[in-house]
């Protein structure tokens, strides 16, 4: 019988292998970090949110989400739109890239605008309820008893992933000091933005 630290220690790498995966909400968090733009804000939007889906997977909810196609349906339209408005506001920084940030460096964009869109960013993705919700709702299943302590430990991958992701991400300012790094940087994320958002459309 598995113990619970081993099964803790199994939740943490299932947790993390679904979320390491590059994404809408990797990106914008990388992307705050780098600006030092309310990153212990999105962080923490970021980890609570994953942690409440999760929570939703181990406790049964998993099963009520795949129920509702067309819920998931109307979530995918939305999420593909706001994506790719989003990747066409990056674009533009591409283009017009005067006034991305302040003279002393730091990003101009307000807290609130960043929360709301991190809010967005999470809970407007369909696949973040079949990846966070289902599957992984799914092998905790799995574990019976011990469900919830696999549940806590995807739940810790998800707060150090993020965590290192948002705050470790300052690491790369002296990289993108220059303002043709920050439009390299701007154009990867329009490009990924785009083709999510578009894939979420025509995946409906």
């Amino acid at each position: 019988m598995p113990t619970a630290l081993a099964t803790a220690a199994a939740g943490f790498g299932t947790g993390l292998s679904l979320i390491v995966a590059i994404g809408a909400q990797n990106a914008f968090v990388l992307r705050q970090g780098i600006r030092r733009d309310a990153v212990l804000a999105v962080v923490g939007i970021c980890a609570l949110s994953d942690a409440a889906l999760i929570a939703l997977g181990v406790g049964g909810v998993g099963a009520v989400v795949v129920a509702w196609p067309g819920a998931l349906t109307a979530v995918g339209w939305i999420g593909g739109a706001f994506l790719i408005g989003y990747g066409v506001l990056a674009a533009r920084r591409v283009l017009r890239p005067a006034g991305a940030l302040r003279a002393d460096g730091e990003a101009t964009g307000s807290r609130r605008r960043a929360v709301l869109t991190c809010l967005a960013m999470t809970w407007l993705n369909p696949h973040v309820y079949l990846d966070t919700v289902f599957l992984l709702g799914s092998v905790a299943a799995d574990r019976g008893d011990l469900r919830w302590t696999f549940g806590l430990g995807a739940v810790l991958a998800s707060l150090c992933w993020f965590t290192a992701l948002g705050f470790g991400a300052r690491l790369l300012s002296p990289l993108l000091a220059r303002p043709t790094a920050w439009r390299i940087v701007d154009g990867l994320v329009a490009a990924m933005m785009l083709a999510l958002g578009v894939s979420l459309i025509l995946g409906n």
